[in-house]
């Protein structure tokens, strides 16, 4: 059972919902209005490797003792 998220078409509520039927819209939670539709929703997926997304293989970068994490001087204005 997919979890998708609509929007309310009167009051503008965007909302998650727990569904059976993929052609389903809900009403919604708020103002209980049947006038809902389907959003796109963002899809992040990882396929392996060895990169900054890749899940925790690559060790993060250690602190600067000298400075802050933006520069490696410690003369930066932003660093107070």
């Amino acid at each position: 059972m997919p979890i998708f998220e609509y929007l309310c078409d009167d009051c503008g509520t965007e909302f998650e919902e727990l569904v059976f039927d993929r052609e389903e819209c809900p009403p919604c939670p708020k103002c209980a209005s049947a006038r809902t539709s389907k959003l796109m929703s963002a899809v992040r997926s990882r396929t392996g490797g060895t990169g900054p997304d890749a899940g925790g293989d690559t060790p993060a970068p250690a602190a600067s003792s000298s400075g802050c994490a933006g520069c490696s001087g410690g003369n930066c204005s932003s660093c107070h």
